[in-house]
């Protein structure tokens, strides 16, 4: 047996039998009893007290992480605080507890207002049964009383659900507010208890068929709402929602005709360039002429953006039913493949998604701006109507 810190095995730990204390040096101690159960013990003195607390059971605690929570107790008696009286304090969070503190230490990778709303609604609204109970005892049947009800009816929210409580768990379990398996896990444990989801066709957003765009936008130039002029600029740019409503001016280069949306607020969290078309430029020379805010579109309070529903109640306004704001990003993409010649990775760039492999993407730097510049041109000159004499070669 060695001297000082690390004297016990992973194999010694596993096999030996028989009542015992076994010493890994650093006051961590492993606890044998007459039955053969094993638990880890953290010794520690002060004030010539000898004091003691458990850090968990054996195997659920390998020696490594119990090595792990030794360290931690040892860092807190050094800055003379005492490691059972806070692990005491914090043992008795309640799952709604771990669950509001895991959101709002994760709440900068949503990327837009919708994600966090649903998170917060599925936290606080469908684990409301079990908000009050302690994290530390939640069971497999507290996520089934939970999961049961909608797995069938609702199997997106309820797999969602089950991933978001999964989330939360392991959070808890890694701040040592629980310890053991996490029983929101699916792989080899709800997936023995609850039925495989129904596969469906995945429902994509309704898309207004390309050849109808330039009769709506004719329509949509001759309201002059401040809603319009968002859906306007959204078409021609291809931006998603969020990223229209939240742009601000300091994004935006004029004289440059380029947007650029910060990484923060892009779905990949990738910077993304956005070339503007000439009709672009003039949505936005008129809109900074009467600005009120930091934001190209401002909602009635001038430091908030316009409603995320604003552009959808437009088109219900306006009797469009077969379509949503989202879609004409697929009007967008199925006009490229049908009518015009760009390559499939410039089309989708347009779009801000990822094309091939990661390692693909990591030798091809570029963004290719200027083919884009090119392409968005000739999707404005599309919806507008204007017939420009230039030579759009079609795919044969």
């Amino acid at each position: 047996m060695g001297s000082g810190r690390n004297r016990l095995t992973a194999t010694r730990c596993e096999k030996h039998k028989g009542r015992a204390r076994l010493f890994d040096g650093g006051g961590l101690i492993l606890n044998v009893t007459h039955s053969g159960t094993k638990h880890w013990i953290y010794r520690w003195t002060v004030n010539k007290r000898v004091r003691e607390m458990g850090l968990g059971s054996y195997p659920a605690i390998s020696l490594a992480k119990a090595r792990e929570r030794a360290d931690e107790c040892r860092r807190t008696v050094a800055e003379g605080r005492d490691p059972k009286a806070e692990r005491d304090r914090e043992s008795g969070k309640t799952f709604g507890e771990a669950a509001d503190s895991y959101f709002k230490s994760m709440q900068s990778k949503w990327s837009n207002d919708k994600s966090r709303h649903q998170w917060k609604k599925t936290l606080v609204e469908t684990c409301k049964p079990i908000r009050t109970k302690q994290v530390a005892d939640i069971e497999t049947i507290d996520v089934l009383n939970i999961l049961q009800p909608i797995w069938e009816k609702v199997p997106e929210t309820a797999s969602r659900t089950r991933g978001r409580m999964e989330n939360v768990l392991d959070f808890a379990k890694a701040k040592h507010w629980r310890i053991g398996e996490n029983p929101a896990r699916w792989k080899g444990h709800l997936q023995n208890i609850l039925p495989p989801r129904q596969k469906t066709d995945r429902k994509h957003f309704a898309a207004m068929p390309y050849q109808e765009v330039p009769a709506f936008v004719e329509r949509l130039r001759k309201s002059n709402g401040l809603s319009s002029r968002a859906l306007e600029l959204t078409i021609l740019t291809v931006a998603r929602t969020s990223e229209i409503l939240n742009s601000t001016w300091p994004e935006f280069d004029l004289d440059a005709a380029l947007w650029v949306i910060p990484a923060g607020r892009m779905k990949a969290r990738s910077e993304h360039r956005v070339p503007l078309t000439s009709r672009a430029v003039e949505i936005l020379t008129a809109l900074h002429d009467t600005h009120r805010s930091d934001f190209l579109f401002a909602g009635n309070k001038a430091d908030r953006p316009l409603s995320n529903m604003a552009m959808e109640m437009l088109l219900r306004r306006m009797k469009i039913q077969n379509a949503t704001v989202h879609g004409f990003r697929s009007s967008f993409r199925d006009w490229c493949g049908d009518e015009t010649s760009f390559p499939r990775e410039i089309a989708e760039a347009a779009l801000a998604h990822a094309v091939g492999s990661e390692v693909e993407r990591s030798y091809r730097r570029g963004d290719a701006l200027a083919k884009r510049r090119q392409l968005m041109e000739m999707w404005a000159d599309y919806c507008l109507g204007v017939q420009t004499g230039k030579v759009v070669t079609l795919r044969s």
